[in-house]
């Protein structure tokens, strides 16, 4: 992998995504990458005077722990674990693997146990909320093969995808974020789907780097139980190991009351980890315009430019929509003209048709205009 790009993108998530500050605490999580990044990581902390503190995972090694994992163990590594999160300012993840489905015989008990304990504490309550976070995935022989690429041309798509100007986007979401803290009525219309519910007084919010890499998402929630309808998302989702296609969601009173998918069993018991799981605690804007396809990761996934995704599960604190759970499932909807398009209204009138947006002061966001 050529070193200036490196160099480059370690650089962007210390000094833009975290904005991390002289005497800061940054904690460095890596999942199976080769040390190239995680270096570069390191340097870029301490150049601007912070503290890079660092945990490298194997989910090979993780798989072991996962199936021998009890209430008991899960609580002691929340503790430790835990310990350290709260102590941190800032938080960089990145995440590799030559094997997306190394979880997927991981007891789903267990799985559970670990969300509901460990995952719960540590990221949904330290990480997102104490902390300034950003999460990527990496470049390797596994990603490209899972997105049907060469790994040399995957290398260049990711680089284009995760060293845009963030800076230009950030400006460009202006009009989405204005509009959509003055909206109460959405509608999505596509194949599959014909879906209401209010986003009266939950703001829009921003996500153009400072987040997630690569980024490229204006996010807001839906009142919790005014969801109603039908939702059937085109993009696969790998979760828990499993490739889900062809999830469709049903709708009442904000409830998901059928799920029905490939793995429609699995789909219900991940739905049924806590009362929450039932409930939305997101909905999305995707406008990266250098992502247009699916290649089963959620965080280029829930990115593509002219999707949605809609977000069983947890909300974020900055548009607290009062849903808690230990799940947080993006689901993806694409609704370019190449997926059979669709629609979206915001109080009646519509914004976006096919992918595009309608309105004159949302044109800025469409991908001939952010790349």
């Amino acid at each position: 992998m050529t070193d200036v790009r490196v160099k480059k993108l370690a650089k962007g998530l210390i000094n833009y995504s975290c904005e991390l500050k002289k005497g800061e605490k940054c904690l460095i999580e890596t999942f199976d990458i080769d040390n190239d990044l995680t270096k570069e990581l390191v340097k870029a902390v301490l150049e601007v005077g912070a503290y890079p503190f660092v945990w490298i995972r194997d989910n090979q090694v993780n798989r072991l722990i996962l199936n021998g994992m009890s209430e008991e163990l899960s609580h002691l590594m929340a503790d430790y674990d835990g310990y350290l999160m709260k102590e941190m300012d800032a938080y960089v993840g990145v995440r590799g693997g030559n094997n997306a489905y190394e979880l997927s015989d991981v007891d789903g008990e267990k799985r559970k146990i670990y969300n509901n304990i460990y995952s719960k504490k540590v990221h949904h309550e330290l990480r997102v909320n104490g902390t300034k976070w950003v999460i990527l995935r990496y470049p390797d022989p596994g990603m490209a093969q899972l997105a049907g690429m060469s790994t040399e041309a995957f290398e260049d798509f990711f680089f284009d995808v995760c060293t845009l100007d963030y800076s230009k986007m950030d400006r460009a979401m202006d009009a989405l974020e204005s509009l959509i803290a003055k909206t109460d009525k959405v509608r999505l219309v596509a194949n599959g789907t014909d879906l209401t519910f209010s986003i009266k007084g939950l703001p829009g919010i921003k996500c153009s780097g400072k987040r997630n890499i690569p980024d490229g998402e204006i996010f807001t929630a839906p009142v919790k139980d005014s969801v109603e309808g039908v939702i059937t998302f085109n993009a696969p989702s790998i979760k828990d190991g499993l490739k889900f296609e062809n999830i469709c969601l049903t709708f009442e009173k904000g409830k998901i009351v059928k799920a029905t998918s490939n793995y429609t069993e699995k789909l219900n018991e991940i739905l049924d980890i806590d009362e929450g799981a039932r409930y939305v605690g997101e909905f999305s804007f995707g406008v990266n315009p250098f992502i247009n396809d699916a290649i089963g990761d959620i965080l280029f996934d829930e990115k593509i430019a002219g999707s949605i995704h809609f977000t069983p599960g947890s909300c974020y604190e900055e548009c607290d929509n009062g849903n808690e759970s230990a799940l947080h499932w993006d689901m993806v909807l694409i609704m370019s003209e190449k997926y059979g398009g669709g629609e979206i209204y915001f109080d009646d009138v519509l914004i976006r048709k096919d992918g595009i947006f309608v309105l004159d002061e949302l044109k800025c966001l469409n991908p001939c205009n952010l790349k």
